[in-house]
């Protein structure tokens, strides 16, 4: 049995978001046609507007409906810090995790060269500008933290991003990624118990 065009198109339509198939597209476009209509219209609504409105950040680059996001216009923020992300959902990530003060940076990515991704796609020249000074505030950043995933891409692009920036007289650090808390050893995968001993920090006791 097949559905009508528009609801075959509707259905397809669903699927350019991550990790639905076709049996969820089915789904969503069944409750939204069968039993949540308004729902359906204030998705359609919000989301025409968000794809036209929302941009990047001048700055930071994370997503955004004004010339210079929230972030960025606080005055509270560590103007001397800037953390690295791959993506706004990264950055919304640690600012829910708390303590970090500084500023961000979003690359949409990482490199890929396989994919076509250069330095260029993910904003490295705006990045190297914003930390030399041309870009940055008064003060300028003193420490660059480069809080890329810990996949392979991410490593390579850390690295990268180390390079280019290693001549502009900041400190570069990278986040420690090492075994959870509350987890057990025995549990824990090769590659993060090795990044566990290989940024192991002195034993601060009682």
């Amino acid at each position: 049995m097949s559905f009508s065009p528009l609801v075959d198109r509707l259905m397809e339509s669903l699927r350019v978001l991550p990790g639905v198939g076709p049996k969820t597209a089915q789904r969503m476009a069944m409750h939204l046609l069968e039993r949540d209509r308004d729902g359906g219209r204030r998705l359609a609504e919000v989301l025409g507007v968000a794809l036209e409105a929302v941009g990047y950040c001048q700055r930071c680059r994370t997503l955004t409906e004004e010339d210079v996001c929230a972030l960025c216009n606080s005055p509270r923020r560590d103007d001397s810090v800037l953390c690295v992300v791959e993506s706004p959902a990264d950055q919304l990530a640690i600012e829910e995790a708390g303590g970090y003060r500084g500023r961000y940076f979003v690359l949409h990515g990482h490199l890929s060269p396989l994919d076509g991704i250069g330095p260029e796609d993910i904003g490295l020249d705006q990045l190297e500008a914003l930390v030399s000074g041309s870009e940055a505030a008064e003060g300028g950043v003193e420490e660059v933290i480069l809080a890329t995933n810990p996949t392979v891409e991410g490593e390579a692009t850390a690295h990268y991003i180390a390079s280019r920036l290693a001549s502009r007289g900041v400190k570069l650090s990278r986040l420690a990624y090492g075994v959870p808390m509350g987890g057990e050893l025995e549990y824990v995968d090769g590659g993060t118990l090795s990044h566990a001993f290989n940024g192991r920090l002195p034993f601060q006791g009682d």
